[in-house]
């Protein structure tokens, strides 16, 4: 490795990305000997991605789940934040492009996640927008709670119709939770909020393409998933394959039978592709890339031929341990970033550590209120016990102690009172819904 094993002057290791394998990498090299660290990140936060649909759903607000990583990083002393993007990397030079700066490293660690993919149809990300990021889940909030807040006003049956109907692609752990909330949400939280609408007329329809829901779960805690929605009023369709999506109007076929609805609030979990880095990282390193774009990473997590250059979190496809490329979710990427901060450690001392190994601790989801899934070994819990162990679990992981006491507030608050406190509609639309309709005549006057 050259330079990365000198010891006359501080080992570089360059981070990119803040979230769960770049902030934990950081983490566990907090204040080596050494060692100098840089991360960077183009948000200045570092977000719980797992609480998120709960910011769509106006249970948390953005601040719950998000910690500044300067804030975070801040007793680590030999490592430095840096707020910018990433545009190219020189492998040969061993520096990485912010822009006009080059950055040098000696070891790089890439973890820029991934982005929603729409296999093919990337027109219809504007019509039905995944949930990614801050601003993700705060346009998805606006979309909900726009589409109560315009029935309210609408007269016509069939637009009020299509208003009340709400459409989630995928049935993934995320497309589970949001049609959980969204539930909750239409048939308790807001039944007595309004006058003109019975909000327990709202369709909730979970489209999901494969034989069943959560198929990472075992199939028994699957199917009590599945019945979990369906006693909270969300209609589940498996084996279901949206064949288009135009004018707010979902095409799904289901066998041979093709169905419509319209809808105006669609809200896509279907599937992820890697973030643009992995065509940057296969273009310098010649490496080679999954189909969805994940950059293959030997045992180690390093690139071929590239020692120094390691890919973690949901940008990197790790098949070594069964065969099948590891899931991008959160344990996965913390334990990659862990591994790789403890392999840097031992080869500065002329050392080396046996090739990565994924512990998988189970998988768990949120349907509703005293309702979750929880498939941990040999464990497999459903209803209340699976929703206490799943409160605990995301409490845990939280990355900063006031996070924890809000977001453990804020879920007490809503337990015993069922109201969500942060059911705000932002942004530019927002403001013209609200100039429609104050322009409107009231229904009185009609």
């Amino acid at each position: 490795m050259g330079a990365s094993l000198e010891n006359h002057r501080p080992h570089e290791v360059v981070i990119v990305g803040g979230g769960f394998g770049g902030l934990y990498t950081a983490k566990a090299l907090k204040n080596v000997k050494n060692v100098n660290v840089t991360l960077i990140d183009k948000r200045n936060f570092h977000l719980f991605q797992p609480l998120l649909y709960q910011v769509a759903t106006g249970t948390l607000s953005p601040g719950d789940i998000s910690s500044p990583l300067r804030a975070v990083l801040s007793k680590s002393k030999n490592t430095k934040v840096l707020l910018g993007e990433v545009n190219d990397i020189d492998p040969e030079a061993q520096h990485i492009i912010m822009g006009d700066k080059l950055i040098p490293y000696d070891t790089l660690v890439v973890a820029t996640g991934a982005k929603h993919s729409y296999f093919g149809n990337d027109d219809w990300q504007k019509v039905a927008p995944g949930l990614k990021t801050v601003e993700d889940a705060i346009e998805i909030r606006r979309r909900i709670f726009s589409a109560f807040e315009t029935a309210e006003r609408e007269t016509d049956p069939e637009k009020r119709r299509a208003l009340l109907s709400f459409v989630i692609v995928g049935g993934g752990p995320t497309g589970v939770e949001l049609s959980g909330a969204i539930a909750e949400l239409a048939y308790k939280t807001l039944e007595e909020d309004f006058r003109n609408i019975d909000t327990s007329e709202t369709r909730i329809l979970l489209l999901q393409g494969g034989e069943r829901i959560l198929p990472f779960v075992a199939p028994e805690l699957s199917k009590s998933a599945a019945e979990s929605l369906q006693a909270l009023g969300v209609e589940v369709y498996t084996k279901t394959r949206v064949t288009d999506i135009d004018n707010e109007i979902v095409t799904f076929k289901q066998g041979d039978q093709v169905q419509q609805i319209s809808s105006k609030t669609i809200l896509w979990a279907a599937g992820t592709q890697a973030s643009p880095m992995g065509k940057i990282l296969a273009k310098r390193t010649g490496t080679e890339c999954d189909r969805a774009g994940r950059v293959i990473v030997e045992p180690d997590l390093s690139i071929k031929g590239h020692q120094n250059i390691f890919v973690v979190g949901d940008l990197s496809s790790f098949s070594h341990q069964n065969g099948k490329p590891l899931p991008g979710v959160a344990p996965v990427a913390t334990q990659e970033g862990e591994y790789v901060a403890k392999l840097v450690k031992k080869r500065l001392q002329g050392r080396t550590i046996t090739p990565f190994k994924y512990n998988d601790y189970g998988n768990l989801a949120m349907i509703g209120q005293n309702a979750a899934v929880v498939d941990v070994g040999p464990f497999k819990l459903k209803g209340f016990p699976a929703w206490l162990f799943w409160l605990f679990i995301h409490i845990y992981f939280l990355i900063e102690f006031d996070s924890k006491v809000l977001v453990m507030i804020q879920w007490a608050w809503s337990y015993l009172t069922r109201k969500r406190g942060s059911r705000l509609i932002t942004g530019k639309e927002s403001l013209a819904l609200a100039k429609v309709i104050t322009q409107q005549p009231s229904m009185e006057s009609r």
